[in-house]
């Protein structure tokens, strides 16, 4: 029981020793998480990626239409797709659009967010 607790100890009072952020947090699409998600499945990896684009593009075209209620609820479901994804920036944008009801920095910043992850999509189908 001791050794236990000093193990325990040991996990939570370590320090945090990342100098900056991780590699695959900063981009547009966390691969690291998109990893785990698949199993390293790539092909399934690409698969999952492409649904994800269809399915960001058509949850901004719901929030254009303006209608609070369809605006909270496409930047809700774009919020969980993202984070299944990996995709944390978006969905970290999402949950302000959900938020806010739509402000229109708010989405803006979200359409930057999709059109970024997009990018990225498309070069890791490329090559």
């Amino acid at each position: 029981m001791a050794a236990q607790l000093a193990a325990l100890k040991i996990v939570f009072e370590a320090p945090d020793n990342a100098k900056g952020a991780c590699p695959s947090k900063v981009r547009p699409i966390d691969l690291v998480h998109l990893a785990k998600q698949t199993m390293g499945d790539k092909s399934l990896e690409i698969e999952v990626l492409q649904m994800f684009a269809r399915q960001a593009r058509a949850c901004l075209q719901d929030m254009a239409s303006g209608e609070t209620v369809r605006v909270g609820a496409a930047a809700h479901r774009l919020k969980g797709a993202a984070s299944s994804v990996g995709a944390f920036r978006v969905s970290q944008t999402a949950e302000v659009v959900e938020e806010t009801g739509g402000d229109a920095s708010a989405l803006a910043a979200l359409g930057a967010a999709v059109l970024d992850a997009e990018n990225f999509i498309l070069k890791l189908c490329r090559g």
